[in-house]
This record gives structure tokens, C-alpha cells and sequence, in this order.
């Protein structure tokens, strides 16, 4: 069993889309490097957010280039050290966005590296939550724009705590220095903005178009479920193609081919969802592969590729039963 990242936490939803007979619903690519997250939620008042000092960038300093960082000289501040290196146009990011972005971290004192997603060539999707993130990347990122490099210190207080963290040989005394790559930021309302692309084949279900960050609507036709899977563009994006072992953000709605009822959704949780292909039913990675972000996938399984006589117990899914999702690919990661 790969162990789950630190960082993401497993959203509500997830375990009815994970592969039947494995541990795998990681909420992103699972890795043996510590990340930023929240063992529980602090309580920690607001830190004040100074400028510096903050530790050179020495190599690596365009955007979403693998930083190096001089170790810290001096003491560290006591309060929140935040500085744009670089300003972003895009979004702003909110506190609860999912941020998609690449990041280095490492120890003040020692400038000792413990984790940084440029070597794993995996961006993650990091929601600023309480409880999800250490305050430190709430305070610091929160008001930032996409495209923005941020490099910030983070004392104990809005960290780890006394307690440190251990498994990176993070001590209760450490204060953590990151450079963060700010690439996009998505929320419970994000939506796929691709081209609408004609839903002709009155056999296949409809899928709404709206943009708005509501669900949309599915219309399942009264004809035979097929018995091969079909996954067609609702909304085509122009983005990256997903491959088969990249991980995805997405928004998605789930209903029966038989009687067109809800089982999951993204919308009815207020909540994204984060994934690697490897670790969902075989439907939805096949579904997926080769598909555009910022696009909306109709994706009809049959049993064979979904649950078979084995689904997940509390979610309504009946033995065999041919299973129909709207996807709304946000980001690859």
C-alpha cells in the first residue's frame, strides 16, 4: 500500500470513484516526502505578516523553475515572513481554494531541503483549509494571484508547533522556509469553460452545459445501457492532454443509468476532488486518458469497467449497474 501525501487530504465523495479492492484513494499522487499539512486545526491567533527576512533565491528564480535558497542567516522573524518574488494577473486566490502549484521547502537554520514537488514533476492541488494545511500557507497564500512566486518563513507557531514533525526531522523549533509556485486556484464553483461540442447520439445521455459552477443536468434516455464504455466531450477544453498516470482536480456528478438518480457529486459535497488515475475504477481512467483540461466528459461505464457485483457498500449502486458522470477536468497536476 503507497502511502497518502501529507498534503492532500482525502475529499468527501472520493471512495465511491477509488479501484474496489485496494487502499489507493489518495486524493493525489501518493509520495514518501513530507508535505505542508495540518495534522489538526490550530489555534494559533493571525500571525502578523512581515516582509522579511527571507533567505536569497540564488538559482532557479523564474517561475515554476526549481528554486535554490541560500540558508537562513540570523535569527528568523517570530511573525510571518511573505514576499512576492515574482507577481502573477491571474486569479486571486481565497482561503478553501484549491491551489495548484509547485513548491521547495526547507529548514532555516540548515537550509536542509525535506520536500519539494519540481523532482517529482507532479504539481499538487493544496486546499487552504484549516486543519488541511499549516496556517502558515493559509496566511501567506490567501490574496495572491495565479502566476505568482512567493517565498515565505514560517515559524513554529504556524507550522508544526512544538511538536515539529518528525518523519521530515523537523524540530518544534524550526522555523520552514518555502518558495511557492502559484499556477492556478479553484474553488467549489469552478467550472470547465471548453467549446460546446454537439451531443447528437439520442442514445447517450445529455449533459448540460452551464458553466456557472452549478451540477449540471444529466438526461439519461430510455434505451439499452451500452455495453462498452463511451467517453465524448460535453465541453472541449484547450488544454494539456491527460495521460494515463497523471493525476487530475476535478468537479463531477454521478448518476444510474437505470432511473437517472444521483449517487455523487462534487456540487451536492461543495467540495473538489483531486486523483490519480491509477487509483480510480478502470472507467474513469480510461475515460479520462487523452482527454483535454478545461474540458466536460460525458463518461457512461458499463459494470465491467466500474463496480461489477462488488460495490462500495452506502452508495447506492446496485450490483451491475452501468454508471453515467459529467466531469469537469479543472487542472492535470
Amino acid at each position: 500500500m503507497r502511502r497518502r501525501s501529507l498534503l492532500i487530504a482525502v475529499p468527501a465523495g472520493l471512495t465511491t470513484l477509488a479501484a474496489c479492492g485496494d487502499d489507493k484513494s489518495d486524493s493525489s499522487k501518493a509520495s514518501d516526502s513530507p508535505s505542508p499539512s495540518a495534522s489538526a486545526p490550530s489555534a494559533a491567533p493571525p500571525p502578523k505578516i512581515v516582509d522579511g527576512p527571507l533567505p536569497a533565491v540564488t538559482a532557479g528564480t523564474k517561475f515554476d523553475e526549481k528554486p535554490t535558497i541560500a540558508k537562513g542567516s540570523g535569527e528568523p522573524s517570530k511573525q510571518l515572513a511573505v514576499k512576492t518574488l515574482i507577481a502573477g494577473s491571474g486569479k486571486t486566490v481565497a482561503e478553501n481554494d484549491f491551489v495548484v502549484a509547485n513548491y521547495l521547502g526547507q529548514v532555516w537554520s540548515t537550509g536542509k531541503v525535506f520536500d519539494n514537488s519540481y523532482d517529482r514533476k507532479t504539481r499538487l492541488a493544496i486546499q487552504l483549509s484549516q486543519g488541511r494545511i499549516i496556517d502558515g500557507w493559509r496566511y501567506a497564500l490567501a490574496g495572491k494571484k495565479a502566476g505568482s512566486r512567493v517565498e515565505m518563513a514560517v515559524p513554529p507557531t504556524w507550522g508544526y508547533g512544538s511538536q515539529g514533525n518528525p518523519q521530515a526531522g523537523i524540530k518544534g523549533t524550526d522555523t520552514l522556509v518555502f518558495v511557492v509556485d502559484v499556477q492556478d486556484t479553484f474553488n467549489a464553483t469552478s467550472s470547465a469553460k471548453g467549446e460546446k461540442v454537439p451531443q447528437d447520439d439520442a442514445d447517450l445521455p445529455k449533459v448540460g452545459t452551464n458553466t456557472d459552477g452549478k451540477a449540471p443536468s444529466i438526461e439519461v434516455p430510455k434505451a439499452a445501457a451500452p455495453t462498452k464504455l463511451v467517453a465524448e466531450y460535453v465541453l472541449e477544453g484547450d488544454g494539456d492532454e491527460v495521460a494515463a498516470g497523471d493525476s487530475v482536480l476535478v468537479q463531477y456528478k454521478g448518476v444510474l443509468w437505470d432511473g437517472g438518480k444521483e449517487f455523487d457529486s462534487s456540487y451536492a459535497n461543495k467540495q473538489l476532488v483531486s486523483f490519480s488515475l491509477q487509483q480510480v475504477v478502470k472507467g474513469w481512467a480510461q475515460g479520462l486518458t487523452g482527454k483535454k483540461v478545461g474540458s466536460r466528459v460525458l463518461i457512461v461505464i458499463p459494470p465491467k469497467l466500474g463496480y461489477g457485483d462488488n460495490p462500495p457498500q452506502g452508495s447506492g449502486i446496485k450490483k451491475d449497474s452501468t454508471l453515467v458522470f459529467s466531469v469537469d477536468i479543472l487542472a492535470k497536476l
